[in-house]
């Protein structure tokens, strides 16, 4: 069949792994994510669940030793505000101190699971397989991590001072101007985290695949998502939608079933502590795997919509063959 009038004929685009060596779009961004797993699912999916499930049962160890230490703490304030216990306080409240203090594990974990399976990816998309041993190899991915906890701090500080002027504006007698600056200040909040989290969204994976120095590599990052932003924040929220959906697809029912049949409303007890431990396994697993694949074909797609990466891959590809 002859193209229409002004257009001219194309090959297809080389094709050695799970995309295609030329600027993909969201479909093929998604569905290349999925062959990323399926194509390596001894490093997508088995070192993924070892390292979850490690990070999950540090996670649960630590919530349930500080809720212990804790929850004698609460138990005067609980009574002060909750006198007839309707409410149970006190073990909401030593639960959430307690679940909130082995956050840091999986985030640590998961941020660390990251920088690996975006190693991965980037071989998938040569139609290369590597093994766990060569993924762990380098330790290029402690620079995420300090990127990661760098960019927390800096988030904690810009946090902490705009709390500490609300609340010295509160103590002084000037309230509603402090509400005021504090409803304007979280919106703000709100705002810039969107933000910085695109322009910082390929930062992990120029870490771990150009091999160059952390803040230079930081600097880099930052100014490949120049022009694109808007879509790079319309694939960041859709896909940071679907994780979420799919960890509740796996935690609510366990958090459920833990209230309806184990009779622990609080979620405390050892049954209830392993089921939902369980859950958290398969869902962030699940979650991780297919946010880092999609982050590393972000990463490809906009060095190949700006560089011409896809002609170095294609190189790359046809030398390998």
């Amino acid at each position: 069949m002859a193209p229409p009038p002004g257009a001219s004929w194309r090959p297809p685009a080389l094709q050695p792994g799970i995309i295609p060596l030329r600027p993909i779009g969201l479909g093929e961004i998604y569905d290349g994510a999925f062959r990323a797993i399926r194509a390596n699912p001894k490093v997508m999916f088995g070192m993924s669940a070892i390292v979850v499930t490690i990070a999950v049962a540090l996670q649960s160890l630590i919530s349930w030793y500080v809720e212990g230490l804790v929850s004698t703490q609460f138990t005067d304030l609980a009574a002060e505000l909750d006198p007839q216990g309707v409410a149970g306080l006190d073990s909401t409240l030593s639960a959430m101190v307690g679940e909130l203090s082995g956050l840091p594990i999986t985030a640590l974990a998961t941020t660390v699971l990251t920088g690996l399976l975006i190693v991965s990816v980037s071989r998938s998309v040569l139609g290369q397989v590597v093994t766990v041993r060569e993924v762990l190899k380098g330790g290029r991915v402690w620079l995420v991590v300090g990127f990661s906890l760098l960019l927390t701090l800096i988030v904690s500080l810009v946090l902490g001072l705009g709390v500490g002027v609300v609340t010295l504006l509160g103590a002084s007698g000037n309230l509603g101007i402090g509400i005021l600056l504090g409803v304007l200040g979280l919106i703000a909040y709100v705002i810039a985290t969107f933000w910085v989290s695109v322009r910082t969204l390929l930062v992990a994976p120029a870490l771990m695949l150009e091999g160059k120095g952390f803040w230079s590599t930081i600097r880099r990052a930052w100014r490949l998502t120049r022009g694109v932003f808007w879509r790079l924040f319309g694939i960041w929220l859709l896909t940071n939608i679907l994780a979420n959906i799919i960890t509740a697809i796996f935690t609510v029912p366990a958090q459920m079933f833990g209230q309806l049949f184990l009779g622990d409303t609080a979620g405390r007890s050892f049954a209830s502590i392993a089921v939902n431990g369980v859950a958290n396994v398969i869902a962030l697993t699940l979650a991780t795997t297919f946010v880092a694949a999609v982050t590393a074909l972000l990463y490809v797609d906009v060095r190949m919509r700006r560089e011409g990466l896809d002609v170095e891959l294609a190189r790359a590809a046809e030398q390998t063959a």
